[in-house]
């Protein structure tokens, strides 16, 4: 485990989320980029009425997506050397992970407090540098996000009124010359983020489908490539 904290800190952390969900744990991710994963075995078991009548909360957080898996590829082609790297919504940290590894300096959002906590733990079994995490709305963004080298975010356009939230909120930290990367799993709702990105400052400086396989089934995954105008 990484030496950020004791092991002791570690497992405290893996004890109370286990006290909490059904875990599962075992290789996870890309071929020949697995990464050692503890998470909830079902995403279904922990559907709340209660939360999705408060906001539409739903926990998509609690799993790896296709277009994470989608974001890790193109992270791959990059080398952090210490540049800022901003996640909007990282699930249980797999993309968080990856950018770790390869050298960024990485902060991971979510909208569940939860999915912040499997990311730094999931880094720690790895020996990652760990993320640091926040919780955040998108309606209610904080204004301390600012200027990072890149922001990512993967599937994440599962409303509509996501693509013009999503596209502020990747133009509000993007530093001047940043990049920002999005995937997407061909959902309906994507075709109107461009124009969204448009209307916030940003233009699609590059657009292309990544295959990827998961669980026996393959699919390709849509991922735009952002800058500032």
């Amino acid at each position: 485990m990484s030496s950020s904290h004791s092991l002791d800190h570690w497992q405290q952390l893996s004890d109370e989320l286990a006290s909490r969900y059904d875990l599962c744990k075992g290789p996870l991710g890309l071929p020949g980029h697995e990464l050692t994963f503890v998470r909830p075995k079902s995403v279904d078991e922990l559907i709340s009425e209660e939360e999705f009548n408060q906001d539409g909360r739903l926990p998509y957080w609690a799993d790896v997506w296709p277009s994470a898996l989608g974001m890790a590829t193109r992270l791959l082609r990059e080398k952090g050397e210490g540049r800022t790297l901003l996640e909007l919504g990282c699930a249980v940290g797999y993309v968080a992970c990856i950018a770790a590894k390869q050298g960024f300096y990485v902060t991971a959002t979510d909208y569940y407090a939860d999915a912040g906590r499997f990311t730094q733990l999931n880094a720690a079994l790895n020996g990652l540098p760990i993320p640091a995490e926040r919780m955040v709305d998108w309606r209610d963004y904080p204004t301390d996000l600012r200027n990072f080298d890149v922001v990512i975010a993967s599937d994440v356009l599962y409303e509509k009124p996501y693509c013009d939230l999503v596209a502020k909120c990747m133009a509000y930290s993007l530093a001047p010359t940043g990049l920002g990367l999005l995937t997407d799993p061909q959902r309906m709702m994507a075709k109107d983020f461009p124009a969204a990105a448009e209307r916030n400052g940003l233009r699609v400086e590059r657009r292309e489908g990544i295959p990827v396989t998961k669980d026996g089934r393959s699919q390709v995954i849509d991922l735009f490539e952002l800058r500032r105008m």
